[in-house]
């Protein structure tokens, strides 16, 4: 068996290669063999430049989350590379509530929590949880609103439609790109001429 010394360097072997060929079981097997002897440390360093890939990301951080099963970085990267893949929301959410556990400042695990809720007003609670927690979160408040507005047209449901408006306002006050400005304008514009 091949015993990589660096496993930075093997990584981008492995993912260079994969890219040419699309061959997911040897790219595994390839995954495997490197992290079966690298430090969790030097795994981490070696996917960092491959974590939005969840055939590369996915692997190494089941490597990392084993012996560093308390590192909330880790967990939500490992979360993230399973929703990337399909894993389903009972896996993803497990780890989102294992990060947040292990970090609750971590926003990522916050983040990863309320993507894996599959109710629609359930989710929106979620970002509304996160938005309170975590005020200057403008991702969360773009989620919170988008769901909200989601559920309100979905459920004919006015105190939703208020909430996203109020979140789109929030977000309009703080945008100061102007393609920012017209999008929200935009989206104002039609949430508030909604009649159910």
């Amino acid at each position: 068996m091949t015993t990589y010394t660096d496993p930075k360097a093997a990584v981008a072997q492995a993912v260079a290669e994969y890219q040419a060929t699309a061959d997911t079981s040897a790219l595994f097997t390839t995954l495997d063999r490197i992290s079966a002897d690298a430090m969790p440390d030097a795994l981490i360093e070696a996917a960092e430049p491959f974590r939005t890939i969840p055939e590369v990301a996915g692997p190494l951080y089941e490597k990392v989350v084993q012996a560093q099963p308390a590192n909330a970085r880790a967990l939500v990267i490992l979360a993230n590379a399973y929703w990337l893949s399909g894993r389903g929301p009972v896996v993803v959410g497990e780890l989102a509530e294992r990060a947040i556990a292990a970090d609750p400042a971590n926003r990522g695990g916050w983040h990863m929590w309320a993507l894996s809720e599959s109710d629609p007003r359930d989710r929106t609670t979620r970002w509304k949880q996160i938005v309170d927690r975590f005020p200057e979160d403008e991702l969360a408040m773009a989620n919170l609103a988008d769901n909200a507005a989601a559920l309100a047209g979905a459920e004919k449901d006015y105190d939703a439609l208020d909430l996203a408006v109020y979140t789109y306002e929030q977000l309009l006050q703080r945008a100061t790109l102007p393609e920012q400005r017209d999008a929200l304008d935009t989206a104002l514009r039609s949430l508030r001429g909604w009649k159910f």
